[in-house]
C-alpha cells in the first residue's frame, strides 16, 4: 500500500491554483444494489464462467491484543476457534493504545470482517471458478504491532508469526471454496522482515511458497514451489475450464523504488532476474500461442495522487511520482500486448483502470495494440473505504474479462454487515467487455471532459472510493486521467502540460 492517501485541505487549495487544474463540483454517491449472482447485461453470459478477484485484505491477528499470545502458540488450525470467542474485556482500549503507538492511520481488516467477507463471496459466487488474491494479505505495520506484543522475540519467531498469518487467509479462502484454485500474489507489506523489505532465494519464500502452492492445482505444487522459493513468482496453466491460457504471478516489490534487502540495502539484481523470467514466459507464451493473464500487486505507471500530494511540477524539472522504478515491466506487457489479455494489480486499495499502449499508438498506423489493466479494490477499511471484492466474468476460451462487478461492505466493521453491488462495469460504461479497445475509448472521452461533468466521469470517481461520498479525486481530474493511458513520466507530462 502506498503511504500517501488523502490530500489535505491546504493542498487541495494550493494545487487548485495551478493554471492547468480543472474546478470541482461536488458528486454524490448512488445507492447499493443487492448483488446478483453473476454479472449481467450480457449476451455472452452463457460463454462465461465467474471468478473472484479480492486484494488487500491486511488480516488483523492483532485487533484483539490479548489474543496475540494463544496465536502465536497455537498451529494456525487452531487460529479460527481463537478468534471466533468473545472479545477481550479492554478489546477496544488495547487496541486503540496499540493503534497509537504503532504508525496507523486507520483500521485494517479484523476476523469479524474477514469471515464477513468471505461469506458474501460464498453467498454471492457458490460457483466461482478461480480466485486472485493481487498481494498484501498482512495488516500495515505489522512487524510494529508485534514486537509492542511480543517484546523478547526473536527475528525468527517474527518471520514464523508472518507465515502463519499468511497461512490463515489462504485457508481461509480455500475453506471457503473448496477444490477451488486460489492464486495469490505477494504484496509488499507480505514480508518476513518488514515492509518493502525482502531477499531473494531466502528461507521466508521457501516456507510461503509451499503455503501459496497449497492454493493451486495438485499438479502445479512443486512447480510453483520452486518457482516462489527464488523470488516469489510463479507461472502456470489456469486450470479448466479455461483453456490455453498462462497466469504469470509476479513479484513487483522488487520493483518499486522503496524495495530493500532484509539488511536495508538495494539489490537490483532481485529485479532484474526477474524481469528477465517475466520476459521468458512471455516468450513461451507466444510461441505456444497462449493467451496470458499477469497479476501483481503495484502497477507499472504514474502514480497521479502522490503526485499531486508531493507538488511535483512535473512541467518543470520534477518527474512524476512512479509506482516502479523504470519502465520495464510495462515495456515488457506492451511488447507482449498480443498474448496478453488482462493483468491484475492493486496496491492504492482504490478501484481504477488502466491502458498501457505503446507510444504513438494513435499515429502510427499500426493496428492498435494494448493491455487492459485492472486495480482491484481492498478489502481492508483502512483509508475509509468500504471493503469490497470484484465479480469477474470471464470468457473461458478467449480469456477475455467480458464484464465485472464491485461487491461493496455496507460497513467497515464486517459486525451486523450487509453486501450489495456497487456498480456494474458494462452497465454503467456501455462497454461489451473490458478489453483496450474498449479502455482507449472511454479514457478519451474522460480526457474530453476536462471537468468531470459527463456520466461516465461522474461515475467513475464516485466508484474509484468505494462506499465514500467524498470525489478525492475530482479536484485534479485532468491529471489524474492523464495516468491512466500515458505509463512513464515523458508520456505524463506530454499529456498534464499540453493542457488538453
Amino acid at each position: 500500500m502506498r503511504s500517501i492517501r488523502r490530500l489535505s485541505k491546504l493542498q487541495v487549495a494550493a494545487w487548485l491554483l495551478l493554471p492547468f487544474l480543472a474546478s470541482s463540483l461536488l458528486a454524490s454517491r448512488a445507492e447499493g444494489q443487492p448483488f446478483s449472482s453473476a454479472p449481467s447485461g450480457h449476451s455472452t453470459a452463457d460463454s462465461t464462467i465467474t471468478a473472484l478477484l479480492v486484494s488487500d485484505i491486511h488480516f488483523d491477528p492483532f485487533h484483539d491484543p490479548a489474543k496475540a499470545q494463544q496465536l502465536g502458540h497455537a498451529p494456525v488450525s487452531q487460529w479460527s476457534s481463537i478468534l471466533s470467542t468473545a472479545p477481550s474485556p479492554n478489546q477496544q482500549l488495547a487496541f486503540a493504545e496499540l493503534q497509537q503507538s504503532c504508525p496507523m492511520r486507520g483500521v485494517d481488516t479484523p476476523y469479524a470482517l474477514l469471515r464477513s467477507s468471505l461469506q458474501a463471496m460464498r453467498s454471492s459466487q457458490p460457483g466461482a471458478k478461480f480466485i486472485t488474491v493481487s498481494g498484501d494479505l498482512i495488516a500495515h505495520s505489522f512487524s510494529c504491532k508485534y514486537t509492542k506484543l511480543f517484546p523478547r522475540s526473536t527475528s525468527g519467531e517474527y518471520q514464523e508469526f508472518v507465515e502463519k498469518t499468511m497461512s490463515f487467509v489462504v485457508e481461509q479462502l480455500r475453506t471457503a471454496f473448496p477444490s477451488v484454485p486460489v492464486y495469490v500474489a505477494l504484496g509488499n507489506n507480505d514480508t518476513g522482515c518488514g515492509d518493502y523489505q525482502l531477499d531473494a532465494s531466502s528461507e521466508f519464500l521457501v516456507h510461503t511458497g509451499e503455503i501459496v502452492a497449497e492454493g493451486v492445482p495438485a499438479a502445479d505444487r512443486q512447480r510453483v514451489i520452486k518457482e516462489f522459493a527464488t523470488g516469489g513468482y510463479y507461472s502456470l496453466s489456469t486450470a479448466a475450464p479455461m483453456l490455453d491460457t498462462r497466469l504469470i504471478v509476479i513479484n513487483d516489490l522488487f520493483l518499486s523504488p522503496r524495495y530493500r534487502t532484509c539488511a536495508g540495502k538495494p539489490d537490483p539484481a532481485a529485479a532484474a532476474a526477474q524481469i528477465a523470467w517475466v520476459g521468458e514466459q512471455l516468450k513461451q507464451a507466444r510461441q505456444m500461442h497462449q493467451r496470458v493473464w499477469v497479476m501483481g500487486h503495484i502497477p507499472p505507471g504514474v502514480d497521479p495522487f502522490s503526485t499531486v500530494a508531493k507538488f511535483k511540477d512535473v512541467c518543470g524539472s520534477e518527474g512524476p511520482a512512479m509506482f516502479l522504478s523504470d519502465d520495464r515491466l510495462a515495456d515488457l506487457l506492451i511488447e507482449y500486448a498480443d498474448v496478453v489479455r488482462l493483468t491484475i494489480f492493486a496496491h492504492t486499495h482504490m478501484d481504477e483502470m488502466r491502458l498501457l499502449e505503446p507510444e504513438g499508438a494513435d499515429s502510427d498506423g499500426s493496428p492498435e495494440r494494448g493491455v487492459a489493466v485492472k486495480l482491484v479494490p481492498s478489502i481492508s477499511p483502512v483509508d475509509g473505504n468500504n471493503p469490497s471484492f470484484t465479480v469477474a466474468n470471464v470468457n473461458p476460451s478467449t480469456a477475455v474479462l467480458q464484464n465485472y462487478e464491485v461487491i461493496a461492505a455496507s460497513n467497515q466493521t464486517g459486525i451486523a454487515t450487509t453486501w450489495s453491488k456497487e456498480y456494474d462495469y458494462a452497465q454503467t460504461y456501455h462497454e461489451s467487455e473490458f478489453s483496450p479497445a474498449g479502455l482507449k475509448q472511454l479514457i478519451a472521452e474522460f480526457k474530453d471532459d476536462r471537468r468531470a461533468q459527463t456520466d461516465a466521469s461522474e461515475e467513475y470517481i464516485r466508484n474509484y472510493f468505494v462506499g465514500n461520498r467524498m470525489p478525492e479525486i475530482k479536484p485534479f481530474w485532468p491529471q489524474y486521467v492523464c495516468s491512466l493511458a500515458n505509463p512513464t513520466a515523458k508520456r505524463y507530462a506530454a499529456c498534464v502540460c499540453s493542457g488538453k
